[in-house]
């Protein structure tokens, strides 16, 4: 079974038993501290999410995979290549995963193909496949597989392979031997909780949502919390700072797919080009990327708020010129996260010399 994972761009898979109860105190305690923001899916889905046979009935074991997303022509010493993207404040970040075609459609079809290969060999069986698309504890069943370990920052590490892949499952209805977990490498290290830049890994093992960049602008629907803005910096779709300082990730792999390889200018675009695209250019360019489930409207949310942090950060007009361009936007949310932009620096305008009071 490993070979056809590999024959179709999977670089590991495993097996493990539905037995998650285990699992199920730490989750319902997570949903009582209210970590999971506005995901009021988490909330509703309950336990169901560590009982896999009653997501699904009948199943009996899940099949686990990982797929590598660096793109393929990641270079040597690509973190601080990332890194620097931070110190130039105009330069829109876009996390490395979502730079591709969208995961969710890649691996739930090669999922799809890995099942129909498996019956093919032993006859038709009942079978689901998902990839972060369902109520399912992806990563826990990650670690029972063997997959990796869960670091600090609560996803999978591979001491092959850093956290730069994806995951998925298919449950099945046969009985299939577990194979088995591997120990945890995180030791002392805390490099991933001293990287967040909003400290949303409040513990150990422990994700507040309602800090992490990755939520706020991809999860979170409405007004971004005025606190959270400037520590997002120039961050507009996600957030890689855990994975960047985490030392395992030396040993990401890039894919073997083409579908993760960077589509042209989301590495390295300029915010204000981001920013002049309107909902018909927004819907063409990020056709087929998962990008486009934000919608136009939250996209020039999170680049407003990038905005008013260059514009605090450099003075540079062509900035101030760019909000100014959606001050009037039909819509609320962009309006408000524009105006707080341009309000960015005007209490530092007012006090240069030759400014004469105007703001």
């Amino acid at each position: 079974m490993q070979g056809w994972a590999r024959e179709l761009g999977f670089s590991q898979i495993g097996v493990a038993g539905v037995d998650l109860s285990s699992a199920e105190p730490g989750l319902l305690q997570w949903l009582a501290q209210g970590f999971h923001g506005e995901m009021h899916y988490m909330q509703a889905h309950g336990l169901k999410r560590a009982r896999p046979a009653e997501l699904v009935p009948g199943t009996v074991s899940v099949i686990t995979a990982r797929m590598d997303y660096l793109p393929a022509d990641t270079p040597a010493g690509w973190q601080a290549l990332e890194w620097s993207r931070l110190q130039r404040p105009q330069e829109a970040i876009v996390s490395v995963y979502a730079r591709g075609r969208d995961y969710h459609k890649v691996l739930r079809s090669r999922l799809q193909k890995l099942a129909e290969r498996i019956a093919q060999e032993i006859g038709p069986f009942g079978h689901r496949a998902f990839t972060d698309s369902a109520p399912v504890l992806e990563a826990e069943l990650a670690r029972r597989s063997g997959q990796g370990w869960r670091g600090k920052h609560t996803l999978v590490l591979s001491r092959e392979a850093g956290s730069m892949f994806f995951l998925g499952e298919i449950y099945v209805d046969l009985a299939l031997e577990p194979t088995a977990p591997v120990t945890a490498h995180c030791g002392s290290c805390s490099s991933c909780m001293d990287a967040c830049p909003t400290g949303a890994i409040v513990a150990p093992h422990r994700v507040d949502a309602r800090r992490c960049i990755s939520y706020l602008t991809i999860e979170h629907a409405g007004a971004i919390p005025e606190e959270m803005r400037p520590l997002m910096a120039n961050r507009i779709y996600g957030c890689d700072d855990c994975q960047l300082a985490c030392p395992w990730n030396k040993f990401a792999q890039p894919s073997r797919l083409p579908d993760f390889d960077a589509r042209a200018g989301l590495a390295d675009a300029q915010l204000v080009h981001f920013f002049a695209w309107d909902e018909a250019t927004f819907l063409r360019l990020t056709e087929g990327s998962p990008i486009r489930r934000i919608g136009h409207a939250r996209w020039l949310r999170n680049v407003a708020v990038a905005l008013g942090n260059a514009w605090r950060a450099t003075g540079d007009a062509t900035l101030r010129q760019a909000l100014a361009s959606r001050a009037a936007h039909p819509d609320a949310l962009v309006r408000e996260h524009v105006q707080w932009a341009l309000a960015q620096r005007s209490w530092h305008a007012c006090a240069e010399p030759g400014s004469q009071g105007i703001c």
